[in-house]
C-alpha cells in the first residue's frame, strides 16, 4: 500500500519577518504599506526589497480585524447610469483608491430593486455606501442601525435624513425651457425617463411646471428609459400621438436626446434644429460630437464626485457627522440641437 505524503504547507510571511530581515521596526513595514503613511525613500526600499525576498503581501482581510473597518465601500448605481457615465464610477473608485480604499460595485436593472442590493452590501460588511438609488426613510434607518454612512448621488434625502449630492435639476429645465420659449417655440413633447427614477420625475416635472408658467399647457409626454432606443422609439411615438412633430423635444437625458435627433433625421426625415429643436440633460460625451453638438446641461460630474467621496470618508470617520446636502448647479450648453436667437 502506497502512503500518500501531503507535501509540507509553507507558512505565510508576515510584516514581523520583513521588519527582521531588513532590519527595521514592524511599525515601519505598516507605514510602507499603508497608504499615504510617512515613510523615507530608503526605508521603503529596504522593506520592499525584503518583501520581494520572502513573498510577503499585506493581508487586507487582517488590518481590518485590528481596525474594525473592511476599507471596503459599496457602489450602488443604476445599469443606465453605469452605462451612460463611465467617468463617475472612474472617478469614484480613483478617488477611492487613492486613500487605500476599494470599492464593491453593486448594479441595478431599477432603481426599486435596491432593497436586494442594500442586503448584500451589509453582508460584505461596508465601511459606508454611495448610492445612485433613492432608498426610503426605512432603508436609511436600518443603514444607520447598522453603523454604515450612506452618501445619496445625484438624489436628494426626503426630509434631510441622509447626506446628498446632486446636480439641481430645476434650474437646469427652467434654463432649457427659457430659451426655447425665448426662440419662438410653442409645440412640446417630453421624453421621460423611467418611471421609478427620482431624476426623471424632477426633470420632468421642472419642465412641465416652467412651461405651464410660460403659459404653455397642452405638453404630450411619453416615457423612456433613458437608452438611446427608446428616445428613438419615443419620438416615433410623439409623432404617432400628435400626427406631426411639436416645435421642440425635451429629452430627460442626453441618450434619448441622441436617439430623438437619429429617428427624426433617419426615419422621418426631419432636419434638426431647423424642423424640430431637441434638447437633453447630462453633458456626456456623445453629446459634443459633430453629429450632435447637443443644447443640454452638463452635470459637473468631477466635482459633485469630489465632494461625494469626501462627505462620506468624513462620515466613516465620525459617524455623529450631520446629514448635509451639496447642491451643484450645471453648466448651460447652447449646442446645435436646438434652434435658438
Amino acid at each position: 500500500m502506497t502512503q500518500e505524503i501531503n507535501p509540507p504547507v509553507r507558512k505565510q510571511a508576515t510584516s514581523y519577518d520583513v521588519a527582521r530581515l531588513a532590519g527595521v521596526s514592524q511599525s515601519a513595514v505598516s507605514r510602507v504599506f499603508k497608504s499615504g503613511a510617512s515613510a523615507s525613500a530608503k526605508m521603503r526600499k529596504r522593506v520592499l526589497a525584503a518583501a520581494t525576498e520572502i513573498g510577503y503581501r499585506p493581508n487586507a482581510i487582517a488590518r481590518g480585524l485590528i481596525t474594525q473597518r473592511s476599507n471596503m465601500v459599496g457602489v450602488v448605481i443604476s445599469r443606465m447610469t453605469n452605462l451612460y457615465y463611465p467617468e463617475l464610477l472612474v472617478q469614484l473608485t480613483q478617488a477611492f483608491s487613492e486613500r487605500g480604499i476599494r470599492v464593491l460595485l453593486f448594479t441595478l436593472e431599477h432603481e426599486s430593486e435596491i432593497n436586494v442590493v442594500l442586503e448584500q452590501t451589509l453582508q460584505y460588511q461596508v465601511d459606508g455606501i454611495v448610492t445612485a438609488a433613492i432608498l426610503t426613510p426605512a432603508q436609511i434607518d436600518m443603514l444607520s442601525a447598522a453603523g454604515i454612512p450612506v452618501v445619496l448621488y445625484n438624489r436628494q434625502a426626503k426630509h434631510g435624513q441622509a447626506a446628498a449630492v446632486r446636480c439641481d435639476q430645476e434650474t437646469g429645465e427652467a434654463w432649457l425651457v427659457a430659451q426655447l420659449i425665448a426662440s419662438d417655440h410653442k409645440r412640446f413633447a417630453i421624453i421621460s425617463g423611467p418611471q421609478d427614477s427620482t431624476v426623471s420625475m424632477e426633470r420632468t416635472g421642472g419642465a412641465l411646471r416652467h412651461l405651464s408658467d410660460l403659459g404653455i399647457g397642452d405638453v404630450t409626454v411619453v416615457a423612456g428609459d433613458y437608452s438611446y432606443e427608446s428616445g428613438h422609439q419615443g419620438l416615433l411615438e410623439v409623432h404617432r400621438r400628435l400626427g406631426a412633430l411639436p416645435d421642440a423635444i425635451i429629452a430627460a437625458n442626453d441618450a434619448m436626446a441622441i436617439g430623438c435627433i437619429d429617428a427624426a433625421r433617419h426615419r422621418l426625415g426631419v432636419d434638426v434644429p431647423e424642423s424640430l429643436s431637441v434638447v437633453g440633460f447630462d453633458g456626456i460625451g456623445a453629446s459634443r460630437y459633430a453629429a450632435y453638438r447637443l443644447t443640454t446641461v452638463q452635470q459637473p460630474v468631477a466635482r459633485m464626485t469630489q465632494a461625494t467621496v469626501e462627505m462620506l470618508l468624513q462620515r466613516i470617520a465620525q459617524p455623529d457627522f450631520g446629514h448635509e446636502q451639496r447642491v451643484f448647479q450645471g453648466t448651460p450648453v447652447r449646442g446645435h440641437s436646438a434652434r435658438l436667437s
